[in-house]
C-alpha cells in the first residue's frame, strides 16, 4: 500500500466513479481501476464492490478511507509547521482577557513577544469571560487568557498561573495590623467585590459560603482599579490577586493579608477554539509567556 492508493481510494469516495475520480486525478480509468486491483490484491479482501454502473465501499474500503483522512491531515500539517518556523511571525493577533490580566499581565507580555516578532501587529480586547469566548468562536479574537474553569468543549484549556488571592484594606485600616486574617476578622466588615459571574468572583463566594459569611457587600464592579480606589478611601475592603496590588501596598497605599488556614486559590489559562492545527500565532503567544511568567509579581 502506499500513498498514491490512499488518494486513490478517497478521489474514488468523494466523487463516487472510477472514471471521475481519473479526471479529479489526471490518470486514466484503466490506472485508477489496477492500482484498486493490486490493492485488494495484496489485503485479500474488497476495497470496492461494483453494483452495475454504482460502487459502494466496503467496511475494508471505509478502514482505509478514514486512514487516508488523517494521513494527509498529518503531512498537510506537518508541513505547515515547517513552513511556519521558518518565517517571520506577521500579521495580526488578537489577545483577550480581563481587565486584571490586561493591566498586569499583557504589558510584560507584549513588550516580549514583540521583542521576539517585530513584524507582529497585536491587539489586546478587554471583556468579561462569556463575551471573549464569543470572541474566540466569531474569530475575533485569536487566544484569551481567563481564569479557569472553562467548560466549553469546543475550547482548549491550557492552565498557567495558580494566584492566592489576599484581603486587601486600605494602610490605615484596623486589618492592617495584621499579617494573616481569619473569617471571623472578615465576618462584619463591608466588602468591594468583583462583579457576580466572574470565575474569580465565584471562588471568593464558595470561600463566604465555607466559612458561614453572610458578606456585607456595598459595591460590585469589573473595573480592579475602582475596587482599589475605593478601598484607598476606606469604603470597603476586597479580595483580589497580590499582582493587581502589588505596587499599591509597596508604595504603602494598600494593605495585603493572607487568609489564615484557607487559602484563596485563582487558577488562570490560556483558552483558544479546537482546530486540527494550532495556529502559530497562538503558540508564539504562550511561549513568550513562559519567558515573562517568572517576573510576574504574583505573591508576596
Amino acid at each position: 500500500m502506499d500513498l498514491r492508493q490512499l488518494e486513490i481510494i478517497r478521489a474514488i469516495a468523494e466523487t463516487g466513479s472510477f472514471t471521475a475520480a481519473g479526471h479529479k486525478l489526471h490518470v486514466s480509468q484503466s490506472a485508477i481501476s489496477r492500482q484498486i486491483l493490486l490493492l485488494e490484491d495484496e489485503l485479500k479482501t474488497p476495497v470496492f464492490l461494483r453494483i452495475g454502473r454504482r460502487i459502494r465501499i466496503t467496511p475494508a474500503g471505509e478502514s482505509l478511507l478514514q486512514l487516508s483522512h488523517r494521513v494527509f491531515q498529518d503531512l498537510t500539517d506537518t508541513v505547515a509547521t515547517i513552513s511556519d518556523s521558518q518565517e517571520t511571525l506577521r500579521g495580526t493577533v488578537r489577545i483577550l482577557g480581563g481587565m486584571t490580566v490586561c493591566l498586569y499581565v499583557f504589558p510584560t507580555l507584549l513588550s516580549e513577544l514583540t521583542r521576539q516578532h517585530p513584524g507582529i501587529d497585536v491587539k489586546i480586547m478587554s471583556d468579561p469571560t462569556d463575551r471573549c469566548i464569543q470572541h474566540l468562536r466569531a474569530g475575533t479574537g485569536d487566544v484569551a487568557l481567563l481564569t479557569l474553569p472553562i467548560k466549553d468543549a469546543d475550547m482548549v484549556t491550557v492552565p498557567v498561573l495558580q494566584e492566592e488571592l489576599l484581603v486587601v484594606t486600605s494602610a490605615k485600616h484596623p486589618l492592617s495590623k495584621k499579617r494573616r486574617v481569619n473569617a471571623q476578622d472578615l465576618a462584619t466588615q463591608p466588602f468591594v467585590l468583583f462583579e457576580q459571574g466572574s470565575n474569580t468572583r465565584r471562588v471568593v463566594d464558595e470561600f463566604f459560603a465555607s466559612s458561614g459569611i453572610e458578606p456585607r457587600i456595598v459595591m460590585e464592579t469589573e473595573n480592579v482599579e475602582i475596587l482599589k480606589a475605593l478601598v484607598r478611601h476606606g469604603l470597603g475592603i476586597t479580595i483580589v490577586s497580590y499582582q493587581s496590588v502589588a505596587r499599591d501596598v509597596a508604595s504603602g497605599h494598600l494593605y495585603c493579608a493572607r487568609i489564615d488556614g484557607r487559602p484563596l486559590i485563582r487558577e488562570t489559562g490560556w483558552v483558544y477554539p479546537k482546530m486540527s492545527r494550532t495556529p502559530r500565532a497562538v503558540d508564539e503567544v504562550i511561549k513568550a509567556f513562559e519567558k515573562v511568567r517568572p517576573r510576574l509579581r504574583l505573591a508576596p
